[in-house]
This record gives structure tokens, sequence and C-alpha cells, in this order.
């Protein structure tokens, strides 16, 4: 009788459930005070006291209050400064009752119980001078043959292997993962593929939803979608840029698939078009890319070298390079001249840019048979075109296969 009446005991969990949560707020909803919304849910009264104040929605009052002295200040209803803390079973909740609101919504606290838990089980100080600093540290080791346990070791790094490499996987570290021994002597375990390798705290207010948002809010019909293309593994990428009206692309070659390397990559561009009289946040206000970890750093990618404006960076959905399906379908072209296995090692910018001119000299049924210079040019003009190293290719002289390789030198 006592195994029965065990086996048929609530099971008790650490954190709320999603389900829990929506019987906290039905309770606060109805009027319930919280020893009896504990007593439905089998909690503590203080447990549902802290969820409460924890993931409370303030909605601001627009009535303005003075005190004696005619100085605006703000003043509390007195009935929240009780519990449970909330206007859910306020009869004044759906009019104007000249205070701030406070609610507890279910799905919200969920939301947002789930983000504070990602972000904590697996979160990189991308911000702080001690991953940088470690990240250097470590790089010059590597660099200098020595093995990644002897460099903790020597430089007694608050950092585990396991951690290094998982850096390392993201992309997140300036060494490449063909200086690792290790890395690239044994067989990488099979293990579910990491489908968001940037930061959470990153993703905040850029998701692609955002990102419709910020182009309604703004009235921008056009915007600029980034992206990589690989070479041998280990070895120098490409960073391709594309406008979504005019389907005009350019490319930066960096020495390898990492954050650093990346930023560093679009830093100089930017500094190249500064010299020229342009300011990149002002032609390409709006970028849009994936969720790859070589994208990591995304203060330094908004910024501009002036420091004062910047761009506004958006992540697709993971799993969803459909919604930047214009410079996807474009690397068709690039991959017509230089397949898949390429090593871009021996490559330079000049050569790169050549290889675009070719690209956007084509011309596009889209288009109306006008190529993607033509549209560049004309919502913009030549001058940028010949800052970004672009040039127009006569179409008689277009190549589109492999051959251009071999006709640069390549």
């Amino acid at each position: 009788m006592k195994n029965n009446e065990l086996n048929h005991q609530p099971k008790k969990y650490k954190h709320l459930t999603e389900d829990q949560r929506l019987l906290i707020q039905n309770g606060l909803d109805l009027g319930m005070t919280f020893k009896q919304i504990a007593k439905r849910i089998k909690k503590d009264p203080t447990t549902i006291s802290k969820e409460v104040k924890k993931h409370l929605l303030v909605k601001e009052s627009d009535v303005q209050h003075f005190d004696k002295q005619g100085v605006p200040t703000k003043i509390t209803c007195p009935y929240l400064l009780k519990a449970p803390f909330v206007c859910n079973a306020c009869p004044k909740k759906s009019r104007q009752c000249g205070f701030d609101k406070h609610f507890y919504y279910a799905k919200r606290a969920q939301n947002e119980y789930l983000e504070l838990l990602s972000e904590s089980r697996e979160n990189v100080a991308l911000n702080k001078e001690s991953f940088y600093e470690m990240d250097h540290i470590i790089s010059n080791g590597i660099h200098n043959g020595q093995h990644l346990y002897h460099i903790i070791q020597t430089h007694d790094l608050p950092i585990s292997k396991s951690t290094v490499y998982r850096h390392l996987k993201k992309g997140l570290l300036t060494v490449s993962a063909v200086k690792f021994p290790r890395v690239v002597k044994f067989k990488r375990r099979k293990a579910k593929p990491i489908l968001d390798p940037i930061n959470p705290k990153s993703r905040e207010n850029r998701t692609y939803l955002d990102f419709k948002n910020h182009l309604n809010e703004h009235h921008y019909d056009s915007w600029l979608e980034m992206d990589t293309v690989l070479g041998k593994v280990g070895g120098k990428i490409i960073v391709t840029f594309l406008h979504s009206a005019s389907n005009f692309m350019f490319a930066i070659l960096v020495d390898n698939k990492t954050a650093l390397s990346v930023t560093y990559g679009v830093e100089a561009l930017k500094r190249r078009l500064l010299d020229s009289g342009f300011l990149f946040s002002t032609y390409f206000p709006t970028i849009l890319t994936d969720n790859g970890g070589e994208f990591a750093l995304v203060d330094r990618l908004e910024q501009d070298c002036s420091g004062d404006t910047k761009s506004s960076l958006f992540f697709c959905d993971p799993r969803r390079s459909d919604q930047k399906a214009r410079i996807e379908k474009n690397h068709t072209l690039f991959r017509d001249i230089a397949p898949k296995s390429t090593s871009f090692d021996h490559w330079t910018q000049e050569k790169l840019n050549c290889i675009f001119s070719h690209i956007n000299s084509v011309k596009r049924e889209k288009f109306n048979g006008k190529s993607a210079y033509d549209m560049f040019t004309f919502i913009f003009d030549e001058t940028l075109t010949n800052a970004l190293g672009i040039s127009r290719v006569p179409s008689e002289e277009v190549v589109q296969s492999i051959a251009l390789l071999k006709q640069i030198g390549l």
C-alpha cells in the first residue's frame, strides 16, 4: 500500500514548469493569495512571491504626478506595495487609473526563464578584456609549438582544455584548428550540431523578426546580406556582402574563420571606404547574416570607424538560410568560377575583386538584361564601386567559369 502511495505522489521539480506558471497567472487573475496558489501547485508561498516579483511586467502610466513643490515625482499605487504586487485581478486594470500597472504573464515569465537558463549554461564573455588576453596567450603559445595544457599551466589560466576546444570549434579564437595537433590528428566524435554559436545576449533585439520590424520602422527597402565562403580547411576564407536591391556583391579575404579575423577584415574595409570619403553605415545601415561564430563580435561589426555612428546587425533564425536567400543564390555564380574545395590561401584581395567584377557584370534576367553593376551604380555611383574595388567588365569579356582563375594567374 505504501509503495502505491509513493508512486502516486507528485513529482518534485527544482524549477517551476510552464504549466505551474500558467496556474500562478490563473490564480492571480482570480485574486487568489500566494498561500492559496502555493497550495495549488505544491510549492512554498515564498517561491510564488519571488517568481511574481522577478517577472513583473510594468506598464508605465502617462499621468505625471507632482509633489507640493511642483517637482515631478513617482507615486506607486498603494495596492502594489503589498501582495500580490500585481494588477491582474484589479477591476481598473483595463482603464486609466493614474498609476503604473504591474502584471504577471506566464508565457513571458517562461521565456525569460529559458533565456536566463541558456545564458547561464553557455555564455562567452566576449566583451571582457580577460577573454582577449586569454586568446592572445593561447594563440601565441600554439604558434610557438607549445601544447595546450602546457600553456594553461604556465600562465595559470582560469580555463579548462575542453572550454578552449569549445571556443575553437565556434571560431572565437584567433588561432585556427589546424594549429592544434590533437584537433586534426583524431576524428571528431559525432555530436549534435551547435545551432546557435552566437552569444544569446548578442542576439537580443537582433533576431530576424527584429530585422523585419527595423525595416518597417525606418522605411528601408534594401539591406546588406553578409556570409562566408570557405576554402581549404584551416585556410583563408572569403566574407561576402550583397546589396539586396541590386544583387551587387563585394568581398574581403581574411586569414581564417574566426571572430577576430573576420572582424579585422570588416574594420579594414570600413577604413578603406572612409579614406575614399564613404562612411559604411551611411550606405549600408542594415546588415543581415547567419548565426556563425565568426560574426560573434557584434558591437565591433556594427561600429563605424568614426566611433559615432553604426550599422544595425541582425541574425537569421537558426537553420533558416532561406531568410538571406539572395546571397546564398548568388554564391552559385562564385562557385562557377571557384568550385568547392578551392584553396584561397594564395589569393590576393586584388584578384578577388577582379572575380567579383566579372560576377557583377553578368547580365541578369531578373533585371531585364541589366547587370548587378548597372543596378548598383544607378542607385549610387561608380565612385563607391571603385572604393569597394569593383569595376565594370565589358559584356564580351565576362568570364563565368573556372577559366577565369587561370586568366588572372590563380
